[in-house]
């Protein structure tokens, strides 16, 4: 059902004077550990109880088993949205559970270390280092490197592509497929963005470019990291040997354009990926109830992208 006027002037409220992430990232955080879920989280899934070394750190990863898994499951290594800055394992326990449910297959949930306390490249140095400690030593959660997919939403989508991207150029490890959802890309969101959806959907739907501008302050370190193709995956010159990928983007979102653009760069580098655009959605929808139809219909071309067929 396409969005009426009432709920557009609705969302345009809600969008209309938001607080200065910058300045008030510590309040958000606090209010969404608050109140993230309360469903009872131990009959769906179970922790895998590992931390990997990442220099002088760990990092945990939490392990999502669905009741039933479908027959040569794939192991889907999750990155939470978030802008970097806010969200967590705990605030995405929905998702991440939705996701082992609707698939049939174990999720794998990185806690990186968030900015600004943690910038860039400090929480994709994590979520390289879960990838290449889970592809490198099969034997922790019994899997094969075929098996292992990268999927993230939003950041997270955007440290998935990065992620895939650096085990290229490191030459550790070979990612074979990814799941992008709503990815950021690009690194300008500004009046001078050369992407349409910035302009069309960056002021009234929730999600607005002043607030994407304001993460992307906090998680660079310095200014040279806007340039940087593992900051912003669609300057990278060379997009070649790239996993599998598919793209699902929003139609109303700021970053639907450059998502979509990221789909078609990778395709014109040889790589096989394919791009989707879910209709009368906006940015953040994958974390809805699996009941609503955007979401019903991503989990679709999910499960047709991992095992061809949208019903499992």
């Amino acid at each position: 059902m396409a969005i009426s006027g009432t709920l557009r002037l609705a969302l345009k409220a809600l969008s209309y004077g938001e607080a200065d992430i910058t300045k008030s990232y510590k309040i958000e955080r606090a209010v969404k550990e608050n109140i993230k879920s309360s469903r009872l989280l131990k009959p769906l899934y179970k922790t895998w109880n590992h931390s990997i070394k990442c220099g002088d750190h760990e990092v945990s990863v939490r392990l999502y088993t669905p009741s039933e898994q479908i027959r040569k499951p794939r192991m889907l290594l999750f990155f939470h949205g978030g802008g970097w800055v806010t969200e967590s394992v705990d605030t995405y326990n929905n998702v991440c559970m939705y996701l082992a449910e609707k698939t049939k297959s174990r999720v794998a949930s990185v806690e990186y270390r968030l900015a600004p306390e943690n910038p860039f490249p400090n929480g994709l140095e994590d979520c390289y280092n879960a990838a290449r400690e889970i592809l490198l030593n099969p034997h922790l959660l019994e899997i094969h490197a075929d098996e292992l997919v990268l999927v993230g939403d939003s950041a997270g989508g955007n440290l998935a592509a990065a992620v895939s991207l650096m085990a290229r150029d490191r030459g550790e490890f070979t990612v074979s497929k990814q799941i992008l959802i709503y990815p950021l890309t690009n690194n300008d969101h500004t009046e001078s963005s050369p992407f349409m959806s910035v302009h069309e959907n960056g002021t009234d739907y929730l999600l607005t470019s002043k607030r994407i501008c304001e993460y992307l302050s906090l998680y660079a370190a310095k200014p040279e990291d806007y340039r940087n193709p593992y900051f912003a995956p669609l300057l990278s010159e060379d997009l070649s040997n790239q996993p599998d990928t598919l793209i699902i983007t929003a139609e109303y979102d700021p970053l639907r354009d450059e998502g979509e653009e990221y789909g078609k760069a990778l395709i014109k580098a040889g790589n096989t990926a394919k791009v989707y655009r879910v209709r009368d959605a906006l940015h953040g929808f994958f974390s809805l109830n699996a009941r609503f139809k955007p979401v019903r219909n991503a989990y679709k071309l999910i499960n047709t992208f991992l095992y061809g067929t949208g019903e499992i």
